[in-house]
């Protein structure tokens, strides 16, 4: 039974690598599409686009959430594969902008690979090993944040980097092929019982664990869209491929040291973690805003990773600890509903503050939420050390 779990989950893990490969891979890149492929020169574009599909994945997630508890994960876990086939084509074949709009709607409303993946995980596993299932879907996703860059930035100098979409279409069609092969496993039967961790103390109500993950989302998204052209116009790094590198160089921190982290901190408390990660992440942030040689944002991005990996950990354990499952499929949906969210404000607040001021102020609106959070995060150990002690 144990070696089905782990293959199940390795099986999904890549599955998840494969699909966002092109999902978060291609988007630093919206400006260069703008630009060669669909001819047009209005750069605030990108952080809208940006967030399009994100956008309607925040629509999209718990419906299809809901429709998982219902009919079953591994059925909509297909569907949210395939569905990423169909739009990633309609992208390659976009003749103009609002076609590629169109396409990245659908991105969005036909996708939702991540909650889909952590549902069905839900019925293989619970308490500690699906946090640290979830911390391994969190390490493909940012494998793929940390190779599409490079890779696809590589790819970029010909003549239409549009057409690139055609090509990776094909790897949600792969995944879909290798989740269709996954054994018939039995669900869990539902249950109202929280999956959670039994060493834990849940320290946190869903309410706050919803405002802490949207706000760590948020200052996370705020500086994607923007980052290949803040490192070209404000350091010695002008090439796309290098450019790229930096911007996945934090995921490639959580790849190293996620999965021996989580081990390590599983014990520990997790407000007070989170307090340290958001702290650190505001610092990072700050810094690179700030100080715009190469080695000094290569610096401040192995510390944003660092914090990046702390928060994400953090997280996962108090998420974990509202899942059931019953409702897997409809509170894993709630989540990534809730960190979609989270990403479009951040799309579309980078977009605007780009336009107004510079390309440095979405640092500094990231550092600054970041901030606010650490002082949320401190009254509220405040407020559970007061209790303690009354």
């Amino acid at each position: 039974m144990i070696n089905i779990q782990r293959r199940i989950v390795t099986t999904i893990m890549v599955c998840h690598f494969v699909a966002a490969f092109a999902a978060l891979g291609m988007p630093p890149f919206f400006a260069l599409i703008l630009d060669k492929s669909l001819h047009s020169d209005a750069i605030y574009l990108a952080g809208w686009l940006y967030v399009i599909p994100t956008f309607f994945t925040a629509i999209s997630s718990p419906w299809w959430g809901r429709l998982a508890d219902k009919y079953g994960k591994k059925p909509l876990l297909l569907r949210a594969q395939l569905g990423l086939a169909g739009s990633f084509l309609l992208a390659g074949f976009a003749p103009n902008t609002l076609v590629f709009i169109a396409a990245l709607s659908l991105q969005g409303l036909l996708g939702g690979t991540f909650a889909a993946s952590n549902a069905y995980l839900a019925t293989v596993a619970s308490g500690t090993a699906l946090s640290h299932s979830l911390t391994l879907m969190q390490w493909s996703a940012r494998a793929a944040l940390v190779i599409a860059p490079v890779g696809l930035g590589l790819l970029m100098t010909i003549e239409s980097p549009l057409e690139l979409y055609r090509y990776l279409a094909l790897l949600p069609l792969t995944a879909a092929l290798l989740i269709g092969w996954l054994p018939a496993y039995p669900e869990q039967a539902a249950t109202n019982t929280p999956l959670s961790i039994k060493s834990e103390t849940i320290e946190a109500t869903s309410t706050q664990v919803y405002v802490l993950q949207f706000t760590f989302i948020f200052a996370t998204v705020v500086t994607f869209p923007y980052f290949v052209p803040f490192v070209q116009e404000n350091s010695d790094a002008p090439l796309p491929a290098l450019a790229g590198l930096l911007f996945g160089l934090p995921h490639l921190v959580y790849l190293l040291c996620a999965v021996p982290l989580s081990r390590h901190l599983k014990q520990h408390n997790l407000v007070h973690l989170l307090t340290v990660a958001y702290l650190l992440f505001a610092l990072s942030l700050l810094g690179q805003a700030l100080f715009s040689s190469l080695l000094a944002i290569s610096v401040l991005r192995i510390v944003m990773g660092f914090s990046m990996t702390l928060g994400f950990i953090g997280l996962h354990a108090l998420i974990v600890s509202t899942v059931n499952s019953g409702n897997a499929g409809r509170t894993f949906g709630g989540f990534e509903s809730n960190s979609k969210w989270g990403a479009v404000a951040a799309g579309l607040i980078a977009g605007v503050s780009v336009q107004m001021i510079d390309l440095k102020a979405p640092f500094f609106i990231g550092a600054l939420t970041m901030c606010f959070t650490s002082c949320y995060l401190i009254g509220l150990k405040l407020y559970q050390l007061r209790l303690n002690n009354s």
